[in-house]
């Protein structure tokens, strides 16, 4: 149904009640997600702590892309090698008020860079403003590496702020309320698409 409105990847968030208040799903589920995926990438967004632990796992899961938190790994670099190692597309995300200057070191070396523009662990929350700068910030700091680098924003994301959040260098956007909280999805994701232009990824 989504692929049909013009979803391009699925976007599983995973929370854990510790590194987030709140609890999601774990591996099984990702699974099943998964398989009835089909050809839609599987983006995996691990707000958890210790993410080493678990990739693994999601990995055999399934997932296309892996993305952790920078402020979950003390040992960043090694985490991001692991992903890759097993074969899947390396992401960092950061917190609201994480400034994008943390990424300097590991910049380079990911494929997605996630700007959180809500704080993370609940669903539905309103978009904090000052994650726009940070979404600029973060394309500049993406091209000056010369490689393809996705800057995604998750939190809040709807009509009134797609295109600003295009204009301002974000190319994969999660859109989960604004998708599934008005009885069709299907409508809410051809308005999204509509909104966004040039056209970023949906997820």
């Amino acid at each position: 149904m989504l692929r049909t409105a013009g979803a391009d990847w699925l976007h599983c968030d995973v929370m854990d009640g510790r590194f987030v208040p709140n609890i999601s799903f774990g591996v099984p589920v990702v699974e099943a997600i998964g398989r009835a995926a089909g050809e839609l990438p599987l983006d995996v967004h691990l707000m958890i702590e210790e993410p080493s632990r678990y990739l693994d796992a999601f990995a055999r899961a399934g997932a296309r892309g892996l993305t952790v938190h920078l402020e979950a790994c003390p040992h960043l670099h090694r985490v991001v090698e692991q992903i890759r190692g097993l074969g899947c597309a390396p992401g960092v995300a950061l917190n609201p008020h994480t400034p994008v200057a943390a990424l300097t070191d590991i910049i380079a070396d990911v494929d997605l860079v996630l700007i959180m523009s809500v704080n993370p662990g609940f669903g539905g929350q309103k978009f904090i403003p000052h994650t726009l700068r940070k979404v600029a910030e973060a394309r500049a700091l993406a091209e000056r590496t010369g490689r393809r680098i996705h800057v995604q924003v998750d939190g809040g994301v709807g009509e009134s702020n797609i295109g600003a959040l295009v204009e301002a260098g974000a190319d994969v956007l999660v859109a989960g309320s604004s998708v599934f909280s008005g009885g069709d999805p299907v409508g809410a994701l051809r308005h999204l698409r509509t909104a966004a232009a040039p056209a970023p990824k949906l997820v």
